[in-house]
């Protein structure tokens, strides 16, 4: 079977003081060409060293409330993850209960 590789391509466009303005992201295999985004999490484990690097990046008009969501919806997407990656279902069920009690906390269970 060939092996097939894959790009994915984050640009970043910042201000004179290196805050970024703008986020374009690229993903072929996605279908997704040079889209604007407002912010980006992205987490790679080096096995090496056994830890995580990790880019997180947010542009200056990003709103509070869009960021807020965002990181909702980033922790409940993990939790599908860590199930998938883990079968542990006692810990994602606790870890979807941390999620509900995040979006209540911070009231967007009404958006």
């Amino acid at each position: 079977m060939a092996h097939k590789t894959s790009e994915i391509a984050i640009q970043v466009t910042t201000d004179e003081n290196r805050i970024p303005d703008k986020i374009n992201w690229s993903a072929e295999d996605g279908g997704v060409n040079n889209e604007a985004a407002k912010a980006v999490l992205l987490s790679i484990w080096d096995h090496e060293n056994k830890e995580t690097l990790r880019i997180d990046l947010w542009t200056k008009d990003m709103p509070v409330d869009e960021m807020k969501q965002f990181f909702h919806q980033t922790l409940v997407t993990m939790s599908d993850t860590y199930y998938r990656a883990t079968q542990d279902e006692k810990m994602t069920e606790t870890m979807k209960d941390f999620c509900d009690y995040f979006a209540e906390k911070l009231d967007l269970k009404k958006q």
